[in-house]
């Protein structure tokens, strides 16, 4: 399930893992994955940079929101809702009032729609169930290269 508004563009079609994609290399957007749990991080990691995409990983979101207030910038922001030291909704809300202008997608494991709609008026674009797939990479693709 997904929550956030919908979106429509023209990608071009590449094959990954044996399976038709759409992909536009054309932009080359960077991802920071903000999760805390390893086998998440590397699993996210592999997917996005099989669609060529930049992608730098921190494990809790207190170090996703320095990285921003440093300087860094990123196009996607995918932020796990529950983390040690900041989680998922406190971060993104830190993002917000710091005026970062990314897309800003919350990951969680929880599959209560309760639980999704209070992560999402922390300030997120979207919210996903955990792990991510092609099509949801496919998606967020589209809104990039719409926004930019």
């Amino acid at each position: 399930m997904v929550l956030g508004k919908g979106a429509s563009s023209s990608l071009s079609m590449n094959k990954v893992d044996g399976a038709e994609e759409m992909v536009d290399n054309s932009n080359n957007f960077t991802v920071l994955v903000a999760d805390d749990d390893p086998l998440i991080q590397k699993l996210h990691e592999m997917h996005l940079k099989k669609f060529g995409l930049k992608v730098q990983v921190v494990e809790n979101g207190k170090k996703a929101v320095d990285l921003c207030h440093f300087g860094a910038t990123f196009n996607l922001i995918l932020i796990d809702k529950e983390m040690p030291v900041m989680d998922g909704a406190e971060a993104t809300k830190e993002l917000q009032a710091m005026g970062v202008n990314s897309l800003i997608v919350g990951v969680t494991s929880r599959d209560s729609p309760y639980e999704k709609q209070a992560f999402m008026e922390a300030g997120l674009d979207y919210c996903f169930e955990k792990p991510l797939t092609a099509d949801k990479i496919n998606f967020l693709l589209q809104e990039l290269n719409k926004n930019n």
